[in-house]
């Protein structure tokens, strides 16, 4: 197939295209390309549509007409046009696809004559003897038509309608009295012509056949912008195509047609010529019109068969993709980053266009914006219906225009066309929007205003970062914190709001903020956020409408409480006096006008009616005067004809009933299925559908793909509805929807939300049926049955001559195109995003009620966060995690928590660097993992991605974290900022309860709820609470007014007023000193008062038990018959609740204040604590009269007991003092250990883990949580509060931080245990060799020790004792010997029994090395003899004389290659002589660096001071000089690294550059780091390096964070970075492609390169899980006295 005419220009657009779907019509003759059309559609344009969503982000749609093979549903003339129109202007890239083949097509009957026209033929007919009663029976006289016309009557106008039975007979009737007609009006047509009555020119339009017709509306008297790489023709001639018989057939017509006297002049053969050989020629030429020309010469007997023609249709299908690729290659799509909302802009624009009708109050909004000194809001109300929105919108476009003076910020809103939206999400929005277009208008750099530390101060920042492209998508640089970021609070959110009304606002460029449809969410407490937001009154240079419907009475409430009363001059009359606002109340329109505008809708769509339909059409605008109702009566209008048989029923009233009966008629044009289920879809959106996913979900639908499966087909398994039949359907509702842009593609929605309450109404009645259709658009989204999984449906088989009744099973694919959130691509690494699945995908799975689809699907789906986090949306993720409504359908709550943290904690370095997420949340997850064993899922997600893409860091071994990331962390919204925690404390079930220094008082019930505030007045007065106590599941609120007030948090959520024995007229309140709850009796007791009450749930009083001093503490036996009273002086007193009476006493000896009692019920003990921290055993076996069994003294005395903290189960005993703390071992009641306070600090509180091993502690002046380890006493975490702690609250399963500003920030106990019992050796890492699997690795860290880790199970498996600090440590090439350096003796280790055999006293050595055989040592001594010396035995082959400095051995083990006075030297390792030796030519001249290839044992490279390289061959001396290296690229010694095989070469670092030699290339080259590099290492197998560096990750940041990244050697590209939490000491690299890195605190981390080895990260993946205190290291001892002594 070769094109004819110019070559096609596939030359990029001037300009980025603004539509995001390529549409093409496919213009045909139906009857000659039946099998090149179903080739193109099932193999050609899924892999097009695919293409265009991957590389270009574009979606694809073909529109064919004649898909269909019911001839019935094919359209006509004048919608064929529409819908090459609509290709036309809404297509991004090529529009036109046509196959011209051999067969010209019949001539298309007008639907439509011209009354003179037509007049004209009837007398030319009759004169000419021509009967035409035919032509007029088959059309009917229209006035209604502009001009008036003669229409074509049904069945004859069959293509205009759609056929619901399959009447073969009927078909072929009509197709008769077609051609019949046909051949009628084409005799007269030539006799008009013959007579002078008609030009040739416009007779052809009789003749033209479809495919002419369309072809020439689509090129003819275009622009060259129309045609120019936008249309695609391939022209097809057949030589001999009919065969003999066929020839012989065609020749009897042609007689009979010469006979005939109704003989045409033109045949289709002229027809097709001429627009093969003169139409489409002349475009070439004029137009640039790419057309593609090719001949097939078929057999004379044969003619063209259905081989060829198959044979043609696979090179066409080739020939088509790749015109059409390289056409649509050339289109990208916008940034859809910043088009991720609805584009107000445009949206406003499309409802602007909507006012016709001039409404009065434009004035009044006119008068508003204008007046300066008005500075208050102007409030639109009116009725539905009534225009709010255009008006509004109208408006917004007009302002600039009423505001000459200035250059206004006009900021539209328009909400109540999206779904799903929160007040936070909305609020960011707004101030997103106004601070960028502030940025963008401003002719200079505006700065961004950014929330400072004390709320109430702005702090201004320029953000001076230059952009970074992050794959497809513009990731700018931003201050942190991010002004709407996922950290700020939605208290926070409305104070910048207000600081920006405030601001960015001036007299040059002042703000008009429209803000309408926010009353219409379904959550009620949205819009009176968005109003409590609003500044009150109005920052100068602001001007505020709002509109709201007058219905909605709860939302003006809101709006008069926020703006009370004013006076003058913000008012303009007296009747606006009342409030704070200006009200302007939207009336219907006139009815004269709504007449006009219907008048003029019917002549833009050439229609009128007669004078007696006007009358109705008045009457009905009379009883309903809204220009939606006009536009809904032009729908109805426009069907009518001049012969309608209308009455006052024809038309309905009001707009509800008119929008169902306009459903009523697209069920009867196109079929009730599609249209139910095409609006059911449109209403159901969150944001609306492109036309491609409409189609789609209606190709989904079995009862709607039914309908276009005909009798006795057997449709393919790509069977479709026919995209013809979708646009068909949206142009009859074009006029009700609107196109607008969201997530950077063009969707369609309700102009009205009037139309959604219809379909509501009639569609979608029921429940089920809103969860049947959400469903539907679930699975679509999520990609369900994608990509060839086929499903069986079922179609109804209608009777026939040879068959019955029944059903067919039919197998179709439900959804040829793939749903991923992220596009792959081949020429995209990070992928493009699918953002139309991230917006409509969780609010679909959600409405569906699919709760663990939505929780494991999509919240713990990484693919899920990785598209959200690079789409810029980590705030909405964050929510959508947190999420705690609804906890009961959701099992993985905590896990949410945890992931929400992480990437809160992240949030500024993923705001910056989406891509960094995989090793964010891997590093983060997992030391985790065996606490939340449900996210190894969502680790496992992040490791395949990696694999699949075969780029990035993995994480082997985690280092140990400094931190444990809180699950929850909550904030009081306290109207005052400077209130402080009075008391807090938590029940046994985790409820938390705090009361405020102000008296307010705050409930949380549990991780993913918020915090409540407790509300109750007393004598029409607020209650200000005192304090609360709890115990067991019970709380008691006590109030300023001595009111008691209780909580049992298992039953309803109510308090109950108990009746305070203690009330007197006394003012102060009595301070509760404590409270203890069992069963359902209640004690309580006072601060310095000497009696406990008991109460009952039911609030009864009981009695008061009387002691002899004031009461510190009681507690209660489990079954609540005995309560044991811990007193001021020492003594505890026994009563019996029952009989009311005091059973025993006992007294310690020292009469310290007894601050805490434990029950040991199991062994009848009782143990008090006192002031001291002295500890008395009591046997109650007898309990009138109890005895002392222990008393345990501590070590260091104290006389402030700060809190005890018992644990049963792991049976230990924490008693907290100011200066100590203590652990009792409770089994024996013995001491078990005392921790001594830092110092110049002291305890504030303590309390155990949930394993016993570490505790957890206050300190005084401390804004951090320390973590203590009970085994070795080291403090080995923090955990981080916001604020300064107030109080730590333990649970079941957590650890809850209260701090002074009534925050509270929640751990989790598990992770608290496995981050403490990370494995860390304590002193930093100084060496680290690995053995050649990698699976061992050893560590030294300068002290007597040496480490063997395992790295399968991440935890130091052996500990080798020296007897001195260790200095060097070297590994054998096999692995066998471990060789150490200690205090100047030689250790050799066997590695697999960790045994120490050799000891070598007298070495002197300062560095000691091994063979590259691993059959001898050799000990570098600088003062003495360096020896060479066999590993097994000690005994000694020779010594060197000379000391030679950065010594190696070569590859074959037979010399020592060392620098001496700037040359270089090889002493023999088996004579000790010096055999060979390097020096350089000039004597200024030294060799700074050297390095052995192992790949060829027979050369040195080395490296001169002058940067001179060389190649020296030891065995022969020869050298060879290379070149030169420039001055800026000289070798550093302590840098310089060789890869193995000699490529490349780690020359210097320089800053942030590192300096790099590529030897194969022989050239130079550089990275450049984010920040100082501090290490780098080479890759021996010459792949990568691996550096770390000192960056700064954003603005916020006042400390540099050290990172490790990977840079591939080969294109320089980075396959991945880390940050690191700590210090980092030591970096090496070994051969299996894996990086590790030492750090301060003796930990170590083990990194994975993944695009080299792919299966290390199983060994993290088949740990077992268990107690790292129980897996403790095995010690080894050296040798207790040298075996061997060098002299």
């Amino acid at each position: 197939m070769s094109p004819m005419g110019i070559r096609m220009d596939w030359a990029p657009a001037d300009a980025t295209c603004r539509s995001s779907c390529v549409k093409l019509y496919l213009c045909s003759n139906p009857d000659d390309s039946v099998e090149e059309r179903r080739a193109l559609r099932e193999s050609v344009f899924p892999k097009l549509r695919e293409q265009c969503r991957n590389t270009v982000g574009l979606d694809f749609t073909v529109i064919d007409p004649y898909e269909s093979s019911d001839p019935s549903r094919w359209p006509d003339e004048h919608t064929r046009q529409q819908l090459i129109k609509e290709c036309r202007e809404s297509s991004a890239g090529p529009f036109l696809l046509a196959l011209v083949g051999h067969q010209y097509g019949p001539a298309s009957l007008p639907l439509q004559v011209e009354v003179a026209t037509f007049q004209l033929l009837l007398q030319e007919g009759q004169q000419a003897g021509v009967s035409t009663q035919q032509l007029e029976r088959l059309y009917q006289r229209d006035e209604n038509s502009i001009p008036p016309s003669y229409r074509l009557r049904p069945p004859l106008a069959f293509a205009c309608s759609a056929k619901k039975e399959d009447n073969e007979e009927d078909n072929s009737r009509i197709q008769a009295k077609e051609e019949e007609l046909r051949k009628i009006i084409q005799t007269i047509v030539n006799l008009c012509v013959h007579n002078g009555q008609m030009s040739a020119e416009r007779a052809q339009h009789y003749y033209r056949s479809a495919l002419d017709t369309d072809l020439r509306f689509a090129l003819d008297n275009r622009p060259d912008d129309d045609i120019i790489r936008r249309c695609l023709v391939y022209v097809h001639k057949v030589i001999n195509a009919k065969g003999e018989r066929e020839r012989r057939q065609m020749s009897l017509q042609l007689q009979e047609a010469a006979i005939s006297d109704l003989k045409t002049e033109l045949t289709d053969a002229q027809l097709l010529s001429e627009l093969c050989d003169d139409f489409l020629p002349s475009l070439i030429t004029s137009r640039r019109l790419v057309v593609y020309t090719s001949t097939t010469e078929c057999d004379h007997r044969h003619g063209y068969t259905t081989a060829r023609r198959r044979s043609y249709a696979k090179s066409l299908c080739q020939q088509v993709y790749s015109d059409l690729v390289g056409l649509i290659d050339r289109f990208s799509m916008f940034d859809t980053r910043e088009e991720f909302q609805t584009d107000q802009g445009e949206l406003c624009d499309a409802l602007s266009r909507l006012y016709v009708v001039i409404q009065p109050e434009e004035q009044e909004i006119r008068a508003y914006v204008r007046d300066r000194d008005k500075h208050c809001l102007l409030l639109v109300t009116g009725g539905p219906c009534t225009g709010k929105s255009v008006l509004l919108a109208h408006c917004a476009r007009q302002i600039k225009l009423w505001l000459p003076e200035s250059d206004p910020v006009v900021i539209p809103y328009f909400c109540k066309l999206q779904q799903g939206l929160s007040s936070k999400h909305l609020l960011s929005s707004l101030c997103n929007q106004i601070a960028s277009r502030y940025q963008r208008d401003s002719p200079k750099q505006q700065p961004s205003f950014d929330l400072g530390q004390d709320q109430e101060d702005l702090c201004c920042t320029t953000n001076c970062r230059d952009n970074k492209r992050d794959s497809n998508i513009d990731l700018v640089t931003k201050q942190c914190p991010h002004p709407t970021g996922p950290q700020i609070s939605l208290s926070e959110l409305k104070e910048h709001f207000s600081s920006l009304l405030s601001l960015l606002p001036s007299p040059k460029q002042p703000l008009v903020l429209i803000l309408d449809g926010f009353d219409h969410f379904k959550n009620d407490f949205i819009f009176p956020q968005i109003v409590e937001s609003l500044p009150s009154p109005l920052p100068p240079s602001v001007k505020l409408i709002l509109a709201v419907s007058s219905s909605q009475a709860r939302v003006l409430q809101a709006i008069k409480l926020q703006y009370p009363k004013c006076s003058p001059p913000h008012c303009l009359s007296e009747s606006d006096k009342e409030w704070g606002f200006i009200l302007v109340q939207l009336g219907v329109a006139n009815r004269k006008e709504c007449v006009k505008m219907l008048a003029s809708l019917l002549m833009s769509s050439g229609r009128t009616v007669t004078s007696g339909q006007q009358a109705l059409v008045n009457q009905a605008l009379a009883s309903c005067c809204l220009t939606l109702y006009a536009r809904l009566l032009h729908v109805h209008t426009s069907l009518w004809y001049s012969d309608s048989d209308v009455t006052e029923s024809s038309l309905p009233s009001g707009v509800h009933a008119s929008i169902s009966a306009l459903l009523d008629h697209l069920e009867q044009k196109h079929g009730s299925s599609i249209v139910a289920r095409a609006v059911s879809f449109l209403s159901l959106s969150r944001t609306g559908l492109t036309e491609a996913e409409l189609a789609d979900l209606l190709s989904r639908n079995y009862k709607v793909l039914s309908e276009y499966v005909q009798q006795g087909d057997s449709p393919s398994s790509t069977l479709r509805v026919p995209q013809v039949e979708v646009e068909r359907l949206l142009l009859d509702l074009r006029t009700f929807l609107i196109r607008g842009t969201f997530a950077g593609l063009r969707v369609l929605f309700w102009m009205s939300r009037h139309f959604k309450l219809v379909v509501a109404k009639r569609y979608l009645g029921t429940h089920e049926m809103r969860k049947e259709i959400h469903s539907e658009m679930a699975d679509y989204f999520s990609g369900q049955g994608a990509c060839g999984n086929t499903k069986p449906f079922l179609v109804n088989r209608k009777p026939g001559p040879n068959r019955d009744a029944g059903q067919t099973k039919i197998c179709t694919d439900r959804q040829p195109s793939s749903k991923p959130f992220l596009f792959t691509s081949l020429f995209q690494d990070a992928g493009r995003l699918n953002l139309r699945n991230i917006v409509e995908l969780p609010y679909h799975v959600q409405q569906s009620e699919k709760w663990e689809e939505l929780e494991c699907g999509l919240l713990m789906s990484f693919e899920f966060h990785q598209a959200m986090v690079q789409a810029d949306l980590l705030g909405d993720l964050i929510a959508m995690l947190e999420v705690g409504q609804g906890s009961s359908k959701f099992t993985f709550l905590r896990e949410r928590l945890l992931l929400a943290s992480i990437l809160k904690l992240s949030a500024c370095l993923l705001q910056h660097t989406p891509l960094q997420l995989p090793i964010v949340m891997e590093s983060g997850l997992i030391l985790y993992l065996d606490v939340f064993p449900a996210l190894k899922g969502y680790v496992r997600e992040i490791r395949q991605r990696r694999r699949k893409r075969a780029n990035g860091l993995g994480v082997l071994l985690c280092s140990s974290p400094s931190s444990v990331p809180p699950i929850h962390h909550l904030k009081c919204d306290s109207k005052s900022k400077h209130v402080s925690v009075a008391e807090a404390s938590a029940t046994d079930c985790g409820i938390v309860a705090e009361v405020m220094d102000d008296g307010s008082a705050w409930i949380w019930k549990s991780p993913g709820c918020g915090v409540a505030k407790v509300s109750g007045s007393c004598e029409q007065k607020e209650l200000k609470f005192a304090g609360v106590k709890s115990s067991n599941h019970f709380l008691l609120l006590s109030t300023h007014c001595n009111k008691l007030l209780l909580w049992d948090v298992t039953g309803p959520e109510m308090f109950l007023e108990l009746k305070d024995p203690f009330k007197t007229n006394q003012r102060a309140p009595n301070k509760i000193r404590g409270f203890v709850g069992c069963q359902k009796k209640l004690f309580m007791w006072l601060e310095g008062k000497s009696f406990v009450s008991l109460f009952t749930v039911s609030s009864e009083i009981l009695m008061q038990f009387e002691c002899q001093s004031s009461v510190t503490c009681v507690v209660c036996s489990s079954n609540g018959v005995y309560i044991y009273c811990g007193q001021d002086e020492g003594t505890v007193f026994i009563f019996d609740t029952d009989s009311r009476r005091l059973v025993g006493t006992c007294t310690n000896l020292k009469h310290s204040a007894v601050t805490s009692i434990i029950l040991c019920e199991d062994k009848r003990e009782m143990v008090c604590v006192d002031s001291s921290g002295n500890l008395t055993v009591w046997s109650i076996a007898t309990k009138t009269q109890p005895r002392l069994v222990k008393e345990r003294l501590t070590v260091v005395e104290s006389k402030n007991i700060l809190n005890t903290d018992y644990s049963k189960e792991i049976q230990l005993l924490l008693v907290c003092q100011s200066n100590q703390v203590i652990l009792w071992d409770t089994s024996e009641w013995e001491l078990s250990d005392h921790f001594l306070a830092p110092r110049g600090r002291t305890f504030i509180q303590a309390v155990l883990s949930q394993d016993g091993h570490h505790f957890l502690a206050l300190l005084d002046a401390c804004a951090f949580i320390l973590v203590w380890r009970v085994d070795t006493g080291e403090c080995v975490l923090y955990l981080e509060a916001n604020t300064q702690p107030h109080a730590l609250l333990k649970m079941a399963s957590d650890v809850v931080c209260v701090t002074r500003d009534g925050c509270l920030t929640v751990w989790d106990c598990g992770m608290i245990d496995s981050a403490g019992s990370a494995p860390k050796t304590g002193c930093a890492v100084k060496e680290v060799v690995f053995e050649r699997t990698g699976e061992w690795f050893y560590t030294s860290d300068g002290s007597e020790t040496v480490w063997r880790w395992s790295l399968e199970t991440g935890f130091p498996c052996a500990a080798f004792l020296h007897h001195g600090p260790v200095q060097k440590l070297c590994l054998s090439p096999n692995d066998i010997h471990l060789l150490t350096l200690s205090a100047g003796d030689v250790y050799v280790w066997l590695t697999e029994t960790c045994q120490n055999i050799l000891r070598i006293k007298g070495t002197r050595a300062i560095d000691i090395l091994i063979t590259p055989n691993g059959n001898f040592g050799v000990s570098i001594s600088r003062a003495g003899l360096s020896r060479v010396w066999k590993l097994a035995n000690g005994s000694v082959i020779c010594s060197i004389h000379l000391y030679l400095s950065n010594a190696v051995v070569s590859p074959e083990s037979t010399f020592l290659i060392g620098c001496r006075h700037g040359d270089l030297i090889a002493a023999s390792l088996w004579s000790g002589s010096i055999s060979k030796r390097f020096s350089c030519v000039e004597a200024s001249e030294q060799v700074v660096a050297f390095h052995a290839l192992s790949e060829h044992p027979d050369f040195v490279m080395v490296m001169t001071s002058s940067g001179a390289m060389y190649t020296w061959k030891v065995t022969e001396e020869t050298v060879c000089r290379h070149f030169q290296l420039p001055q800026s690229f000289q070798c550093q010694l302590q840098v310089f690294q060789m890869s193995s095989n000699g490529n490349y070469a780690l020359l210097s670092t320089d800053n942030d550059t590192i300096n790099l030699l590529d030897l194969s290339q022989i050239r130079l080259f550089s990275f450049k780091a984010e920040g100082p590099v501090i290490k780098a290492c080479l890759d021996k197998t010459g792949h990568f390096a691996a550096y770390l560096s000192l960056e700064k990750l954003c603005a916020c940041d006042l400390l540099v964070t050290h990172v490790l990244t990977v840079v591939r050697l080969s294109d320089g590209e980075k396959l991945g970075s880390v940050c690191l939490s700590k210090n980092p000491l030591t970096l090496a690299v070994c051969k299996q492609q894996c990086v590790f890195v030492g750090f301060e605190d003796g930990s170590v981390g083990v990194y994975s390169v993944s695009e080299i080895m792919l299966n290390r990260e199983d060994v993290a993946r088949c740990r077992e899980k268990q107690c790292p205190f129980e897996r403790a290291p095995s010690r080894w001892l050296a040798l207790p006295t040298p075996n061997i002594t060098w002299s």
